[in-house]
């Protein structure tokens, strides 16, 4: 008799993890399949994935603790407090924590030997990153909401990787070829290009006018074809850098 309640109220649950999940996969192996030169092992990318549920972990502990700083610092409702918490709170707390564990992972590994493989490192962390976030939101409000992030939340925090991927591969090369200040300001150019379009994806989708919708339409739409570009074109002229 338990079991058969109980039945229902797994499946459920089972689904809306499905859900979650499947759109983060999706992207993985989108990227992951582009790698045309050498393929990274199934064991570095599902470390990686495990890195991004890390990196989501040390953002959370971030973001609570400057958004107490902030609440007692800046008055609310105002345009200030929202900008310092997309784009500091939010932003550098959550990409920050992505590039510590994308950097701890996978700077000194020896499968770091291709320029495109900093877009396969950065968008695994990123979307076990939000792989984890959006099990976290869905469990707590529903299948709809699975629905919209599938399409939004999931693969912008992937977009925020192809950017820093590419300035991450890029100073990798920089670095191989003895350039440290130039591979130090490449990673750093990537860290602080994801930062801010992460502020303002957030900043942008929390505003409250007539016009709101279609300025997030429109951003969205550009980020996701941008990033298509790019993670076309660094596949195609990937080369080795070891």
């Amino acid at each position: 008799m338990f079991y058969f309640l109980l039945t229902p109220y797994l499946t459920y649950h089972f689904i809306l993890i499905a859900a979650a999940v499947i759109p983060a996969v999706f992207l993985m192996l989108r990227v992951w399949r582009a790698d045309r030169l050498e393929p990274e092992s199934p064991r570095l990318l599902l470390n990686l994935t495990v890195a991004g549920i890390i990196s989501a972990l040390l953002a959370l502990l971030s973001e609570r603790v400057l958004s107490f700083v902030l609440d007692h610092a800046v008055a609310q409702n105002t345009v200030l407090y929202q900008a310092l918490l997309y784009f500091v709170v939010v932003a550098v707390s959550e990409e920050g924590a992505k590039y510590f564990m994308l950097r701890r992972r996978t700077w000194r590994s020896p499968e770091f030997n291709c320029q495109y493989d900093g877009v396969v490192y950065a968008v695994f962390v990123s979307l076990g990153f939000a792989l984890w976030e959006n099990i976290s939101y869905v469990l707590h409000f529903g299948f709809q909401t699975a629905l919209v992030r599938a399409v939004t939340a999931i693969p912008g925090h992937a977009c925020f990787g192809v950017f820093m991927g590419v300035f991450y591969g890029i100073a990798k090369r920089l670095d191989n070829e003895g350039r440290h200040a130039a591979s130090k300001a490449a990673r750093c150019f990537g860290l602080l290009v994801s930062i801010l379009l992460h502020g303002a994806y957030d900043f942008i989708a929390s505003t409250e006018t007539e016009q709101s919708s279609w300025y997030f339409a429109g951003f969205v739409a550009v980020l996701f074809l941008v990033s298509f570009i790019l993670v076309g074109k660094t596949a195609k002229k990937d080369r080795y850098i070891a």
